[in-house]
């Protein structure tokens, strides 16, 4: 076991690649993001059987539905 982290350290050390923090960070906030909108989306819409008179969580907006004309 030893072994493998000293190879992988050793060729981390030689050629200088390390993994990205920035990589990382990108992904972590685009989740965070996307479950996120998907709550507000989910809250949002039709409720699912059972949920129907369940109170809205003051933490997601009311999004009003906008009538627009022939559609």
């Amino acid at each position: 076991m030893n072994i493998l982290l000293e190879v992988a350290t050793d060729v981390t050390s030689k050629t200088g690649m390390q993994f990205p923090v920035s990589f990382t960070a990108v992904y972590v906030v685009g989740f965070i993001a996307a479950v996120s909108i998907g709550s507000i989306a989910w809250y949002n819409s039709k409720r699912p059987v059972g949920w129907e008179d369940k109170e809205r969580p003051d933490a997601v907006p009311k999004v009003e539905k906008e009538e627009t004309p022939g559609l």
